[in-house]
């Protein structure tokens, strides 16, 4: 069942509502913008882990890599191939074929992810809301819609 709510994913996270979150990536080892950039902050496991494996090999669309921070699982979903240019930037095989291993690695588990693909990567929502309602269906994950959250 996919709940959506407003909030902070990292915050929810760190308050422990979620085992697992998710984020979209480019295969550029580059996560120094959008949520990408709070995540490597936050979780700089999860920007080592993106790290270690190849800047630019295109390859890398469809699958993750991910690292434990604080007891939360950060996986980085890899949606985009690069991340400049105009148009959009989601690849949605990608993203189907990354929310499929997710669910196969972490299935009973609580996921969290933002609008993923629709920010800086402008992918269209009614599209990018079908996918996670088809590959993490049954799971009990939950779209966090951005809204900061008061202390």
């Amino acid at each position: 069942m996919l709940t959506e709510v407003d909030g902070d994913l990292i915050r929810l996270a760190r308050e422990g509502y979620f085992d697992v979150i998710v984020h979209g990536c480019n295969c550029f080892c580059e996560m120094s913008a959008g949520i990408a950039r709070s995540i490597r902050s936050e979780f700089p496991e999860a920007y080592e882990a993106d790290l270690a494996t190849e800047k630019g090999d295109l390859s890398k669309l469809g699958t993750c890599s991910e690292a434990v921070s604080g007891g939360i699982v950060v996986v980085n979903a890899y949606t985009q191939y690069h991340f400049k240019g105009k148009g959009v930037l989601v690849d949605y095989d990608a993203l189907r074929e990354a929310l499929r291993w997710v669910r196969q690695c972490h299935t009973g588990k609580r996921i969290g992810l933002p609008r993923i693909g629709t920010g800086l990567a402008r992918g269209a929502w009614a599209v990018i809301q079908l996918i996670i309602a088809e590959e993490l269906a049954g799971e009990n994950a939950t779209l966090v819609n951005y809204k900061p959250m008061r202390a």
